[in-house]
This record gives C-alpha cells, structure tokens and sequence, in this order.
C-alpha cells in the first residue's frame, strides 16, 4: 500500500503540475499542445543544472536553483509558442506539435554535449529531492505541488489576473473593451504554463531514478495531462482530482512485480498503458460535456467584434 501511495503521489503530483500550466494558458485563450515538449525543456535543464552545481552546495539550494532553472527555460521556451499564436496568429496546435519535436531534438543535443559517455544519458543526485514520512519516501515535488495547487487556485478565482485571464479567453473582445490588453494577459498565461510545465517535467524525470535517456522525451506525459486538464474541466481541484485518478494507474506498472498483481503474469507494458486507455475512454463520454474556454484557439483580433 506504501508503494502504491508513493507512485500515485509522485505521478499524481507531476501530472497536476502539467495540467495546471495547460490550464492557465487555455484560460488566457491560448491552447498549449507544447506542453510534452516543455516538460522535456524543464527536465534537461533541471538535471544540467543539478550535475553542473558544485557538490558543495547545501542541498536546499541545490533544489531551489534547478528548480528554478527548470521553471526559466519553460517559461523562455514557451515564448515561441506565445509569439507564434499572438503575434504571427498561427495555428496553436501545428505550433505546439512542431515544439514538441523540436524540444526532444534540443534536449538531445544538450544531452550529448554535456554527457561524459556522449550519449543522450545524463547521469545525477536526486538525493536532495527525496525525504521519508513514517517509512513513505516521498519527493520535495509533492509539497510543491501542493501548494502550488492552492496559489493557482487563488490567482485564477480571487485576483484581478485570474479575472482577467478568464475573460480573454472567454470573449477578448469584451475585455479588450473593458481596457485588459489581451496580448499582455495571453503572454502571461502562456509564460505560467511554461514554468508549471517545466516544474512538472522535472518532477518526472528526477525522483524517480538517477539517470534518463532524453532520446525518449517524457513518455507522452505531457499529453496525458492535457486529458487530466481536459477531465478536470480546467479547474484546480478537479484536476487534482483527475491527476491522482489517472495517477493509480500509472502507478500499477511500478508494484505490479511487487504485489498479488505478480500472479496475474500480465507484462508490466499493460499497465503503463492503461492510464491513455482509461483517458481515452472518459473524454470520450465526458468531451461532450466539457467547458472549455469559449475563445480558446482562436487567435486574438483587434479590430473584429
């Protein structure tokens, strides 16, 4: 049961980070398909920055900085994607799916280069980010996590910049009318996604091992929390909710040589794909239903009403 609450946890966590930062910018009106390739952003920054720091450091300050170095390069790669819909009014979705292959490409070649076997491989510590509860091993991203969830909830629901985002992407036009310069509020959703994105790609690939091959991305990560964003119905706590549902699944594939699901002989492949299974099969009864962001993915116009 402490395995099982340890992955959920940890999984859980990284998928609501993700789909916090997709929902931020879909709030702002921007639909943000980027957000595989930012985790994959995020995470090679985070590790480069954990295995160029002095041992030395105190291992707080080690945390804090690659932390912080996931969250810039998120928020500076998710600059192309807001320049690209904002400004030059592109297709959000072949924007995001054309940063998505650039970023694994970048990564590999960060990867490479600071390698010492000049493989995609990047080996490091993940000890600072790993402390126990009664016996549970859990990972600073957890704490984090959590209380990043209430501050997003009281950014988008208790502030004038949650107000404000929520009407650019409902109808930029009235809040354009109103004097909320929409170009400015759809940057800032978009830069927030870019950092919960890069944050959450860290949680992924740090705690769970001390080294990753960048040749394989984050596994589709990042797509299975636009389904938690998509089931959380763009809200905090039913994404967290969504997250950690989805997380037990993915969860599965990690105890199932530990536990009675040993004697079941299915392959530990089953089980990791069963949170797309599962996610495949809710959107498709509960899409019809959603509320999306009514101007989500429509480029911003200045002089159209």
């Amino acid at each position: 049961m402490l395995l099982l609450i340890k992955y959920t946890l940890l999984y859980g966590i990284v998928l609501m980070l993700v789909a916090l930062g997709g929902m931020f910018s879909e709030h702002s009106g921007i639909i943000n398909i980027a957000l595989e390739g930012i985790m994959v952003i995020g995470g090679v920054a985070g590790v480069l920055a954990l295995t160029l720091l002095p041992a030395s450091m105190p291992a707080w300050m080690i945390v804090v900085v690659s932390i912080l170095a996931a969250a810039v390069a998120g928020m500076v790669y998710s600059l192309l994607l807001a320049f690209a819909s904002i400004n030059l009014k592109a297709d959000q979705t072949i924007g995001g799916t054309a940063l998505n292959l650039l970023a694994t490409a970048v990564a590999v070649v960060l990867s490479k280069y600071f390698s010492e076997s000049g493989s995609a491989k990047l080996n490091y510590s993940n000890r600072p980010f790993l402390f126990n509860i009664g016996g549970l091993e859990l990972s600073v991203f957890v704490p984090l996590g959590l209380v990043l969830l209430v501050i997003s909830f009281v950014v988008m629901y208790k502030t004038r910049l949650g107000l404000r985002l929520r009407a650019c992407g409902e109808h930029p036009q009235a809040a354009a009318s109103v004097g909320i310069n929409v170009y400015k509020m759809r940057y800032t959703g978009v830069l927030i996604s870019g950092a919960l994105g890069a944050i959450g790609g860290m949680a992924y690939i740090v705690p769970p091992v001390q080294t990753w091959n960048f040749e394989v991305g984050v596994a589709g990560a990042g797509f299975l929390a636009l389904a938690v964003m998509i089931f959380g119905q763009w809200k905090p706590f039913h994404i967290f909710g969504a997250a950690m549902f989805f997380a037990v699944f993915k969860s599965l594939a990690n105890i199932a040589d530990s536990t009675f699901l040993a004697n079941l002989g299915w392959s530990s492949n089953i089980y990791n794909m069963m949170p797309f299974i599962a996610s495949m099969i809710i959107l498709a009864f509960t899409s019809k239903n959603s509320m999306a962001p009514k101007a989500e993915g429509i480029p911003y116009d200045k002089g159209s009403r």
